[in-house]
């Protein structure tokens, strides 16, 4: 294994920037720097970390999933179907939110890698289905499922740090391990690169985005459980504006949003700093509309800080070539 000085300047770069938003709403807020603050924004985060790691593959291949918002209410409200409906054993219940996760990802992936129809599309259209599925499997009700599930979340004992956290830092381990230590994590960024390229050296790139799709649904699974655990209950509009978060966090991460460079890693401090501007904005009294327009800001800047990376990689190029 080698040394990346690069790699490291990035993960420290990204820690410096979470680290200044934490003590910028430090001073703002006297009770923003406490134990309390800290062990919600780690109990908070493991949904949207699993599923931002799964986002940053689908990005790096040059794809997109607007769907996984919906996804997980829908994964969410089979499980709390099976729980109290069906009164089946919790991990029979979590195998099938898990296995709605992976339906919902493998059929965006068949759909438009084998019939040539963007993901953009694709995505936006199972958005619709998946939330309108789990209305009707909830009958538009929340039902409150307690104990059987809230154990993925509560801290372990005398830790503040809950189950869910610490499978979704494995999640985020495994993720950055498979792009950058494994041949599938090559042809990722390869195909992401120029898939033409890919082709031509006769790889077969349908199969590879199609299982990076299906990676998704099934990790958005896994957010479903972590999200209905944390409320001890199945919402059907759970999961609601969440694509749009994983999206944030896997830019401000540093993937590229037209494919070939990302890092699952910086994706977690992405996470790191989409909920603590969350948390911090709700500390310092700040109204929804404004949360949502400063939300709003720091995305379209990790999107134009993303168009310079672009742009001066590009300038780069033309004059290595010239």
């Amino acid at each position: 294994m080698s040394f990346q000085p690069k790699k490291l300047l990035e993960y420290l770069a990204m820690l410096g920037i979470w680290l200044g938003l934490v003590l910028f709403f430090g001073l703002l807020s006297h009770n923003f720097l406490s134990e309390r603050t800290f062990v919600a924004l780690a109990n908070r985060i493991p949904a949207l970390a699993v599923i931002a790691a799964g986002m940053t593959l689908v990005l790096i291949i040059g794809g997109i999933d607007l769907s996984v918002g919906s996804v997980l209410g829908l994964c969410g409200a089979v499980v709390g179907l099976a729980l109290v409906n069906y009164h089946l054993p919790f991990w029979a219940a979590i195998g099938l939110g898990l296995s709605v996760g992976l339906a919902a990802g493998t059929l965006n992936g068949l759909v438009s890698v084998y019939l040539g129809i963007p993901s953009f599309i694709v995505t936006l259209g199972m958005l619709e289905i998946a939330r309108g599925l789990a209305y009707l499997t909830t009958d538009s009700q929340t039902k409150y499922i307690g104990s059987a599930v809230e154990g993925l979340s509560t801290p372990f004992a005398g830790l503040p740090l809950s189950p869910a956290f610490f499978l979704a830092v494995l999640v985020i381990v495994a993720g950055q391990m498979v792009l950058s230590r494994t041949v599938f994590g090559r042809y990722l960024i390869a195909i992401g690169t120029n898939e033409s390229a890919v082709r031509l050296a006769g790889i077969n790139s349908r199969p590879v985005k199609v299982a990076v799709f299906a990676l998704l649904g099934l990790l958005t699974g896994l957010g479903g459980v972590f999200f209905t655990s944390r409320l001890g209950s199945s919402d059907p509009n759970a999961g609601v504006g969440l694509e749009l978060s994983a999206i944030a966090a896997v830019v401000i991460g540093g993937t590229s949003l037209m494919g070939g460079r990302g890092s699952v890693v910086n994706t977690f401090f992405g996470v790191l700093i989409i909920a603590t501007l969350e948390s911090g904005l709700a500390q310092v009294g700040a109204s929804e509309p404004t949360k949502r327009v400063i939300t709003g800001l720091v995305i379209v800047g990790a999107v134009i800080l993303d168009a310079s990376r672009q742009h001066l990689s590009g300038r780069k190029f033309r004059r290595l070539k010239s």
